[in-house]
């Protein structure tokens, strides 16, 4: 029964995905909906995996194998997911630590660190308490009222703790890169981050001066690995750079900033499904 119930959750999990579509409704509908249909099938096969791992090899099975077949696939599924986890913490406090090395300043009140480099670039880098690091080549190139609008917008990313949170989600993106839109999902959670922030920082500065200082870093390539980092321009293709100019100066749809972070009790009734596997334990003989 317990190869049964990892067959079981595994097609499960394959469904959603496969079935599951993004991009409908409202803005807050759009970010409920991909992080439903991301994390749902990772969480539910963890579970899963977690609830055959405590019941054991042992048991009555339909087959004499059965039992240790499934505890061997728990337990790997488990292990690659917790190495995926040390790797990523790993790569996220090297790229911390590199960050460290560059010079601190202050750039109206705001603690920064200046990468030298000629590339328009700025960041939050880090896990619960980010580093901002800016670029020489942006702080020269930008005007003040620019360059305060992408201040105002990273803050935004710390304001939300961007870069913990999507740690996390990056993880479950790593080990579940094989269900069906896992990619389509993650770059959608991204833009869709990238947009509450551009709206935060659009309510503390001029939204024009944001939307003209994401038309000149668009062409600029990512310095550091998206794990830990919430980049200025990390996701800027032309139709994320067409959403995000339109969500700032034409604002048909606004986004409130505390509208994506609210719970939706049918999202969390979702959720609540992928503990299911685990009330199968107090059963197990």
């Amino acid at each position: 029964m317990h190869l049964m119930l990892l067959l079981a959750t595994l097609a499960i999990a394959w469904g959603i995905r496969f079935t599951g579509s993004t991009a409908h409704g409202s803005w807050i509908d759009r970010w409920q909906q991909a992080l439903g249909l991301f994390l749902l099938p990772p969480l539910l096969l963890m579970t899963s995996a977690i609830a055959v791992c405590w019941m054991g090899p042992h048991g009555q099975m339909v087959w004499p194998w059965e039992g240790w077949l499934s505890y061997g696939l728990g337990l790997s599924f488990l292990g690659f997911a917790a190495l995926q986890c040390l790797h990523l913490a790993w790569q996220g406090s090297r790229t911390l630590r590199q960050v460290r090395t560059q010079p601190i300043t202050e750039h109206q009140s705001n603690p920064i660190r200046v990468l030298e480099s000629p590339i328009l670039y700025s960041a939050q880098i880090g896990f619960w308490r980010p580093e901002l690091v800016i670029s020489r080549g942006l702080l020269e190139t930008l005007a003040a009222p620019h360059l305060e609008a992408v201040i105002a917008h990273e803050q935004a990313h710390r304001h939300y703790r961007d870069t913990f949170c999507f740690f996390w989600l990056g993880w479950i993106r790593h080990f579940t890169t094989w269900l069906p839109q896992t990619e389509l999902l993650w770059q959608e959670l991204l833009v869709l981050r990238e947009l509450r922030a551009d709206r935060w920082a659009a309510e503390q500065t001029d939204p024009l001066c944001l939307a003209e200082a994401l038309l000149l870093v668009v062409e600029q390539y990512p310095l550091f690995g998206d794990n830990v980092c919430a980049a200025f321009s990390s996701t800027v293709t032309q139709n994320r750079l067409t959403q995000r100019i339109e969500a700032l100066l034409v604002a048909l749809e606004p986004i409130e900033p505390d509208a994506l972070n609210r719970r939706s009790w049918g999202t969390l009734s979702w959720m609540l499904l992928s503990v299911l596997p685990l009330l199968l334990i107090p059963f197990h003989r």
